[in-house]
């Protein structure tokens, strides 16, 4: 893989780039944690991951503008302080358990791969969305409780 480009689809098969990774400048762990979030937030807009491609060694993901993201009053900014992971509950308007530092990206992708994620002081929880958010440079999991019921 040495390319990862993010391209929104404008329909009517007419797709826009939006950004690209190298992987001269980004590491492989990294691409793929993107590429398991079903959600992206950049320069103040939210996408939608709606397909993930590749073609030889290039990765393609296809996104669909969902218009501006909401933004929370608990939101930090993590860009230059390491990998960060935040715990939300969307069901609860975005409401922040908890953040996590990780040491590297494929840790990250441990958390993005499962259905059920073990939230440090709160445990058990089923996963309901994830996202990169460009803009604050971190990843959001978004989490219900065990006995609380699918929106």
């Amino acid at each position: 893989m040495n390319k990862l480009t993010y391209f929104i689809d404008l329909g009517l098969n007419q797709y826009e780039p939006l950004m690209e990774y190298q992987s001269a400048n980004v590491g492989i762990d990294e691409m793929y944690a993107r590429q398991l979030c079903t959600y992206l937030i950049s320069n103040g807009i939210q996408y939608e991951l709606t397909s993930n491609e590749m073609q030889e060694k290039e990765e393609m993901l296809i996104v669909k503008k969902r218009g501006f993201n909401e933004k929370y009053a608990d939101e930090v900014n993590y860009r230059g302080r390491g990998i960060y992971i935040e715990f939300r509950k969307p069901n609860e308007r975005g409401r922040k358990l908890t953040e996590i530092q990780s040491p590297n990206h494929y840790d990250v992708i441990r958390y993005l791969l499962k259905d059920i994620v073990d939230i440090p002081g709160y445990g058990p929880m089923f996963t309901t969305s994830t996202e990169i958010d460009e803009d604050r440079g971190c990843y959001v999991i978004y989490v219900r409780g065990m006995d609380e019921p699918e929106v």
